[in-house]
């Protein structure tokens, strides 16, 4: 028997949307049709008026845990990412231990075991475990991590040698490798000097990351791509000059992708002098122009999906009069989807290219397509229903994160994810956590590993829904 039916709202993939009936068994979408036509089902909710969306996948998210469990761990973070409608997380290795060897990617697994929505775990790639790399696949990384440049946890950036090795390790195995591309050598050194003549002021930051860090940093990654077949991700997009060596990566046909993040779309350095030390992320934060490229840039498909690079700090860790003692960024996993729909809602974009980014892209890109990323035939029950007229506010003291401080405090957004579903089961229910539901995610290994589904009974009257979903 079916075991829920969700009614009369409207399903949206990437490239179509109808009302439509929902039939989930066993975690996956059984069926979609007409409303009122797919039968009985152990539970039918009407959710007419709503959106069915499939979940956000969001690439890019620090839960802290193991090591820095007073900022965040895993149920906490999987919980504000339920609340945002993220069903699937990728978590990065800068934790304490870093996620380096199989024995660290064990532990993490353990600590994941309290995850409410499924996840990856990235293992890292520095220069000092290039001969474990190949037991991390084994083992199942779901992808790789590589700092070019320094951020919370002071990994060292490997060297260009060690990359490239490692680059022609990790092809092989098909997964990707997302770069933390900033050149650690040029930041280190404009640190330094300001450091040096005592200047400490918020916008000091941009001035020891000038975009020529991240330019610099992608060209030279992709090269190394190109030549070794690796497949590689640049994360954090936050300035216009790196987009043109993303573009002509694409163009000579680098399997190359690309994010950014709601800071570099909605904040510029205008923000600086409001926020203080609580708007330093790396890389910065940059200007309004940098902001209006990257809009583009997300329109257009040279930026492939929108993460959230979800880094909590207790309030006392972000602030700080001198910047170089501020931690670098904050929580994001929970306000993502808000954010992004209010600029549906003023018709910015549609929903079916938010769907696009946050969802089908991410699939696509990371190994989980056709799984998760639509609402099809066989794929995943991972499904997000949102009120597109929902009006809220977002507030540092309800998140559900333990990171307790945002720059987007007070601002007012329009549409909100008011149920999540993750394989069929609820995670979030009318804008409240569905309790006992830590220990429902699984990792994606296995699912990254999946035949594709075959659709089957599907309702040809809504064969065009369905377009480019199967």
């Amino acid at each position: 028997m079916t075991d829920m039916i969700l009614t009369g709202g409207w399903v949206v993939n990437a490239t179509a949307r109808d009302v439509a009936d929902v039939a989930i068994t066993d975690g996956r979408v059984s069926a979609i049709g007409a409303p009122g036509t797919l039968g009985d089902a152990a539970e039918v909710m009407d959710v007419t008026g709503l959106h069915l969306i499939p979940g956000a996948i969001d690439m890019h998210v620090h839960f802290r845990e193991p090591g820095y469990t007073h900022k965040e761990d895993w149920e906490t973070g999987t919980r504000a990412a339920a609340m945002g409608g993220v069903t699937t997380v990728f978590e990065m290795p800068n934790t304490h231990p870093p996620t380096r060897s199989v024995t660290e990617f064990r532990q993490k697994q353990d600590c994941a075991k309290k995850a409410c929505v499924d996840f990856g775990i990235y293992g890292l790639l520095a220069e000092d475990n290039i001969d474990e790399l190949l037991e991390l696949i084994e083992a199942g990384a779901n992808a790789f991590k590589c700092f070019m440049g320094n951020t919370f946890g002071n990994l060292p950036s490997p060297s260009t040698g060690a990359m490239l090795e490692g680059f022609e390790i990790i092809a092989g195995s098909g997964l990707r490798i997302s770069l933390h591309a900033e050149t650690a050598s040029i930041m280190a050194w404009r640190q330094a000097k300001l450091e040096a003549a005592g200047l400490n002021d918020p916008l000091c930051h941009i001035a020891a990351r000038p975009e020529v860090v991240a330019i610099e940093a992608v060209a030279r990654a992709a090269i190394l791509a190109e030549w070794t077949g690796a497949r590689i991700h640049v994360l954090h997009i936050s300035s216009a000059g790196e987009l043109r060596p993303l573009a002509e990566a694409k163009a000579r046909g680098v399997e190359i992708t690309g994010e950014t993040c709601p800071c570099y779309l909605f904040l510029n350095s205008g923000d600086y002098e409001r926020l203080g030390s609580v708007i330093r992320v790396n890389p910065p934060v940059r200007e309004a122009k940098d902001s209006a490229a990257i809009w583009d840039a997300l329109q257009t498909g040279i930026v492939d999906m929108i993460a959230t690079d979800h880094a909590p700090h207790t309030p006392e860790e972000k602030r700080n009069d001198v910047i170089w003692k501020a931690d670098c960024g904050f929580p994001g996993v929970e306000t993502q989807m808000p954010l992004m729909l209010t600029e549906v809602a003023a018709g910015r974009m549609s929903l079916e290219h938010y769907v696009k980014i946050s969802s089908a892209n991410p699939a696509r890109a990371f190994g989980m397509w056709p799984h998760k990323g639509r609402i099809a035939v066989g794929a995943l029950a991972d499904i997000t229903a949102v009120d597109l007229s929902r009006e809220e506010v977002i507030a540092a003291e309800r998140l559900h994160s333990r990171g307790k401080i945002t720059p987007f405090e007070g601002r007012k957004t329009v549409g909100a994810p008011v149920h999540t579903l993750v394989r069929g089961a609820f995670v979030q229910k009318d804008r409240q956590i569905v309790e006992g539901m830590a220990g429902h995610g699984t990792q994606v290994t296995d699912i990254q590993a999946m035949p594709a589904p075959s659709p089957q009974n599907v309702d040809q009257s809504l064969a065009h829904l369905l377009r480019g979903a199967i």
